[in-house]
């Protein structure tokens, strides 16, 4: 399910709007700039997860309202078949399918990640986040930024660690790489 990116932006005006805050508050409190902010509020600019998250967290709401427009139902289990999980497809660095979209108050989330072939020594897009977070490689070889490290990743690797350390990812030989990620 592809999701689109004027929708969850107007998603999060109206839960902005709702809660009586400021666009001044909410980017100073998620630590971007206010223009930033107004990019991703109205739809011009794409939106990393982390800051997705952060927006739910902020609003007391699932990930999943924000990506869909819809509240998860399922509380014993939730089967996502491959491929059908929420895909946030959209021009940033990675792209991002929820794997746990429909299980209402989960305490981790869970993505399908890939990263596009890149050219070797193009820049790496770099995050962070509050929480931890879990990598576990599915295909090809990528490296990852962590502060000043970097580590070189195969399939069958993982990688446990402080998700509000700055990373970042970039897949190698000219492939794309896929992993699985659990955030806390």
């Amino acid at each position: 399910m592809s999701v689109d990116l004027q929708q969850i932006a107007s998603r999060i005006k109206e839960l902005r709007q709702i809660a009586g805050v400021s666009i001044e508050t909410l980017a100073g409190g998620f630590g971007i700039p206010v223009e930033t902010y107004r990019h991703y509020e109205s739809g011009a600019a794409d939106m990393p997860v982390t800051f997705l998250t952060q927006v739910a967290d902020r609003f007391g709401v699932e990930l999943t309202v924000l990506l869909t427009g819809d509240e998860p139902r399922l509380h014993t289990y939730a089967l996502v078949r491959a491929g059908n999980g929420v895909a946030v497809r959209r021009h940033a660095a990675y792209d991002y399918e929820d794997l746990a979209f429909n299980f209402v108050d989960k305490s981790i989330e869970i993505f399908m990640v890939t990263v596009p072939a890149s050219a070797e020594g193009a820049p790496v897009s770099l995050n962070s986040h509050p929480g931890q977070e879990f990598n576990h490689v599915l295909e090809g070889r990528m490296r990852v930024f962590i502060e000043e490290r970097e580590l070189v990743l195969e399939p069958g690797d993982s990688l446990y660690f402080d998700a509000s350390v700055p990373h970042g990812m970039q897949a190698l030989d000219d492939q794309p790489a896929r992993f699985l990620a659990v955030v806390t």
